[in-house]
């Protein structure tokens, strides 16, 4: 009678169904390691914006100091320039932290457009090539960078990244929070050394409007 009711008792009770819940979350907490086309597409990116803003910097002054652009022209310029360099930067990031492409991928389309267009410009206006390579090879040089990112992101190992979803965050506690008495004191040193600085070690009065050469110049 017993075994009865204990075999009555196992064919009503459900079943337990294992769930790969911990499988699941093992999975999405592993380390996952970037892929070379990414790595190499985010490299490419992040060289380029380095590129145009070595390039910003070095011909800003002589645009400034020769007075035939107007004002508003070279703002305007300096807003596209910045806004360039900070698409360049922050696709190539978008892609490694696997957020998506699209953002280098309409960048790579634009610079394409953008040689394009200088491409023609240069045959149809007076062009002073300032190398000894012809308009055509320079205009291939240029279309090397943006068809070079969009193989590498469009390369099926950076498919297969982007479709895992950005990476998981991981929270960490602030090292200001944590340490608040260490940044306490390295505050304090720092501010210390610079009030002794001002201190010790003052500018005489009448070197304030001289210019740094006449200062190392003076006997």
């Amino acid at each position: 009678m017993a075994i009865s009711v204990l075999e009555g008792r196992d064919g009503f009770a459900p079943q337990h169904v294992r769930v790969p819940a911990a499988t699941t979350v093992a999975t999405s907490t592993a380390v996952r390691r970037i892929p070379v086309a990414v790595v190499g597409a985010a490299v490419v990116g992040v060289v380029e914006a380095v590129a145009l803003l070595a390039m910003a910097l070095g011909g800003l002054d002589g645009v400034l100091t020769s007075g035939a652009t107007s004002g508003w022209l070279v703002a305007g310029g300096l807003v596209v320039l910045a806004a360039w360099i900070v698409l360049c930067a922050g696709s190539a990031a978008a892609l490694v932290d696997g957020s998506g492409r699209s953002l280098l991928s309409a960048v790579a389309y634009a610079e394409m457009a953008l040689v394009a267009l200088l491409l023609v410009l240069a045959t149809v206006t007076p062009f002073a090539n300032p190398t000894s390579l012809p308009v055509p090879a320079l205009g291939l040089l240029a279309l090397a960078v943006p068809v070079g990112k969009l193989l590498l992101a469009g390369a099926p190992s950076a498919r297969a990244w982007i479709a895992q979803g950005p990476r998981a965050r991981v929270r960490r506690p602030d090292p200001v929070q944590a340490h608040r008495g260490l940044a306490t004191v390295t505050l304090g040193v720092i501010g210390f050394a610079l009030f002794s600085v001002a201190v010790l070690a003052p500018v005489p009065p009448g070197d304030v409007h001289d210019p740094a050469s006449a200062v190392f110049t003076q006997d």
